[in-house]
């Protein structure tokens, strides 16, 4: 067995440290492997950001639910659940990383906002009467929609504005 000198077994120590540092090195299971953050496809949603395709087995997942206030007229809580993936904090870098990023929340097409939590307020003066479709989609933080066969990871729940602004508690299963 090879003997190290003090100043070999100092400078390995000293190059261990610069390179968990400089984010050279980690520490942790990482699978493996780095995981893929797989390819940007010729395909866009409605406003106009790319989709980027991953295989199903990489895919994140999302769920939705939405319940009224208990106070008529005051909106609804809206929670989002989700595997495989992680919200990214605001200010996080637009680069795409596995399993990270925002989910976006829309009614009918319109987005309502960008989460970065797992829980929303949506106040009764941005639904109007009648029924209405809440989506929520994920996104990784470059602005590219998460997508499986060509088809974005989102859910849907239906949520029904009678006026007096109570709605029967819906939920998107099938995932999370």
């Amino acid at each position: 067995m090879p003997r190290t000198t003090p100043h070999a077994r100092a400078a390995a120590a000293l190059l261990t440290c610069a390179l968990v540092v400089t984010g050279l090195a980690g520490c942790g299971d990482d699978g493996g492997g780095p995981q893929h953050v797989g390819k940007v496809i010729d395909r866009t949603d409605g406003d106009g950001s790319p989709y980027r395709q991953i295989p199903e087995e990489d895919a994140p997942e999302v769920g939705i639910t939405v319940e009224p206030d208990a106070d008529p007229g005051a909106g609804w809580d809206v929670r989002i659940r989700v595997r495989d993936f992680r919200l990214s904090p605001a200010g996080t870098p637009a680069k795409a990383v596995h399993g990270r990023g925002y989910a976006q929340l829309s009614l009918d097409g319109r987005r309502l906002a960008r989460l970065r939590t797992v829980d929303h307020r949506l106040t009764a003066d941005r639904v109007t009467r009648g029924t209405h479709h809440l989506t929520v989609r994920l996104y990784a933080d470059d602005h590219t929609v998460w997508a499986v066969d060509g088809k974005p990871v989102e859910a849907t729940a239906d949520l029904t504005a009678s006026g007096a602004e109570t709605a029967s508690p819906t939920a998107v299963d099938g995932s999370p």
